[in-house]
């Protein structure tokens, strides 16, 4: 299928020993002062409102600088979990709400709802420490404040040749239940090789 990355001979961690993983991982990571972080964040967040007019226009560039920082943090990642390659898109998905999202923000997250051709599930994000402290007032309702973390993943996932599409679709400082991030893969990337003849 589209969605298998890896001969089958290579074996599928269990959800467990993944959460082992972002547990250890997350233990050894030095920590950045979870407050400075969120209002950091919401100082970043303020700006953009303040340079931008149209609030999609501030989802836009939050899902930007979150690309760019995804493109960044995949070399960490990959070099702090030494980690085998994910066997399909399903164990990626997991090793992203149980190690990434733990090694990175100190919360685990749950994968709901994979569709049948295995390419798309949503992300469910319990406690988002980007919206401590905030309020978002109701001429803000446009606004996914937390949009940084969908350019984290795609870019993240572009620079290990998985093109995807994120959106967020609930977030509780607009009242919902939960956070939730769509996710659907579009395309393996093939890996590009470059010649030394330049």
């Amino acid at each position: 299928s589209s969605s298998s990355f890896l001969p089958p001979y290579f074996s599928k961690m269990s959800k467990s020993k993944l959460q082992k993983i972002g547990e250890n991982v997350y233990t050894k990571n030095e920590k950045v002062n979870a407050e400075l972080l969120t209002l950091t964040y919401g100082t970043l967040v303020t700006n953009l409102i303040k340079d931008y007019e149209d609030i999609q226009d501030v989802n836009a560039q939050l899902e930007k600088m979150g690309f760019n920082i995804g493109q960044r943090l995949i070399d960490e990642f990959l070099a702090k979990t030494t980690m085998d390659p994910c066997v399909d898109f399903r164990e990626t998905s997991e090793v992203v709400a149980k190690v990434a999202f733990k090694m990175y923000l100190g919360v685990t997250c749950e994968v709901l709802d994979f569709n049948p051709d295995a390419n798309s599930f949503r992300l469910i994000i319990p406690e988002n420490p980007l919206n401590d402290f905030v309020e978002l007032p109701g001429n803000y309702s446009a606004l996914w404040y937390s949009n940084v973390l969908c350019g984290i993943l795609r870019g993240s996932l572009e620079a290990i040749q998985l093109k995807v599409k994120c959106e967020y679709v609930k977030d509780t400082l607009k009242g919902d239940d939960t956070n939730e991030i769509r996710v659907v893969l579009e395309e393996i990337l093939a890996v590009r090789i470059d010649s030394d003849d330049d």
